[in-house]
């Protein structure tokens, strides 16, 4: 079998098990960042993939191998240990888990004393660590203790109904019905369970968090329509998904359809802005909607490159209050800096009380545009920047004039829309992404620039 191409970011260490990820690699990461932060408590947690029944007992031991004591907190959304780190005054934190990717895979995030994802400059010396194989091994008496914390998802969901961007009561008063799809991962509990809190009927599908994906794992439109028919089936006001470490959040509407994992940013945006006056941070593969809506609630917006690190670091520069990624990962700092689907989902509903309107209703008020996000595998990375220098050369004979972004990939903003073409931060493809305001010329755009690069 051809080894596929791990994957190493801020955004974690993720592979296929047994097909370019493998345990002693897995282990020596442990150990590389447990001597990179040299004492302290460490926070470990991970999703419900069946890998992670076996790596989690690896991981807790190198760290403790390092003299690190390690805070186990379970099967729980990758927000929850962020949550837990900053909570417990800890100096990091890792959690297993590949996100979206199939179950197949998996990974290591790593967060820094702050519960956020590692910095490109911490990344950067974790990797010097790891490449040194030179690790901080202790004696038998210089062994870190461990020890098990089964309480986070519930601070978590009390430490979101807290926020002052949520309003419980007019949501309580509403009386939700919302079906929910977790794809049996660490969102299972932790959604359901804080919904009802908020007075809302939960429908629950795919819920076991036994770790079985019922379906491809990432919440876009084409992989959610057992959700889709389970709104129309109950006749629920709308349906949420989430991904298997629930930090993202995709929303179906009151007529069982998948709006687009866009437009959850959208309305966590908006959720915020009619409260709170400040700037918006979102990455440059976002879609213009969220950028519309923000200014015309008065916020100044701010593009950042992919990876939630990058959208955090921005956020930081420019005191951004709201923002995150265009894939329904809402970032909400005051709160805590990271992608949460508990935060988007309760956003969601406070702006559909406050407004008494339904979902479907407040989609039509927004712009209107139509975006495709496609992606290809990336064979041979060298060869495919080569190309991508070529491109931006020749791009004004397809774009017409363009304005050129070269921090993340290429993007390229013209009169109609926009188009970028990026390599993943996750996985080993690359990401053409186009956003026009026809159907037709984003279709037709698309498949000229696949062509360009097949």
């Amino acid at each position: 079998m051809k080894k596929r191409e791990l994957v190493k970011s801020t955004s974690g260490v993720r592979g296929v098990l047994g097909n370019g990820l493998d345990m002693h690699m897995l282990a020596e990461y442990a150990a590389a960042f447990g001597t990179m932060l040299k004492s302290g408590k460490v926070v470990v947690g991970r999703d419900s993939r069946p890998s992670g029944i076996i790596i989690n007992p690896l991981i807790i031991s190198v760290l403790q191998s390092v003299g690190l004591e390690v805070i186990d907190v379970g099967v729980v959304p990758t927000p929850t240990v962020e949550i837990a780190v900053k909570k417990l005054k800890a100096v990091g934190g890792i959690c297993i888990t590949a996100s979206h990717n199939p179950i197949e895979w998996n990974a290591l995030k790593f967060f820094n004393k702050t519960g956020e994802f590692i910095t490109p400059a911490e990344y950067n010396k974790l990797n010097k660590v790891f490449e040194s194989k030179k690790f901080a091994y202790k004696a038998h008496d210089g062994f870190g203790k461990t020890s098990t914390q089964d309480k986070w998802i519930d601070v978590h969901i009390k430490e979101t109904l807290a926020q002052k961007a949520v309003n419980k009561p007019a949501i309580k008063k509403q009386k939700f019905k919302v079906v929910v799809d977790a794809v049996n991962g660490a969102g299972s509990v932790a959604l359901p369970k804080m919904l009802e809190k908020l007075g809302v009927t939960v429908i629950k599908i795919n819920c076991k968090g036994d770790g079985n994906f019922t379906h491809t794992p990432e919440p876009v439109a084409k992989n959610i329509t057992q959700l889709c028919k389970a709104v129309k089936k109950h006749k629920a006001d709308l349906g949420m998904a989430c991904d298997p470490d629930a930090d993202r959040l995709a929303l179906v509407d009151n007529n069982g359809k998948a709006i687009g994992e866009e437009l959850t940013l959208t309305i966590g945006v908006m959720a915020v802005l009619l409260k709170m006056k400040g700037s918006t941070v979102i990455n440059l593969s976002t879609s213009k909607v969220t950028e519309d809506v923000a200014k015309s609630l008065g916020s100044k917006v701010i593009y950042s490159k992919v990876g939630e690190a990058n959208v955090v670091e921005m956020m930081r520069k420019k005191n951004g209050i709201i923002g995150g990624e265009g894939n329904g990962g809402v970032i909400f700092p005051s709160f805590h800096a990271g992608r949460d689907c508990l935060i988007a989902a309760a956003l969601t509903l406070t702006v559909l009380a406050d407004r008494k309107t339904s979902l479907a209703d407040l989609v039509e008020t927004f712009p209107k545009y139509y975006n495709i996000k496609d992606k290809a595998q990336l064979k041979d990375k060298e060869r495919f920047l080569k190309k991508l220098k070529k491109f931006e050369k020749e791009a004004g004979k397809l774009l017409g004039k363009s304005r050129i972004d070269r921090r993340d990939g290429l993007r390229f903003d013209f009169e109609e829309g926009w188009l970028q073409l990026r390599t993943s931060n996750t996985e080993p493809i690359y990401r053409i992404i186009t956003e026009t305001n026809s159907p037709k010329l984003t279709a037709s755009l698309t498949d000229k620039v696949k062509k360009y690069f097949k």
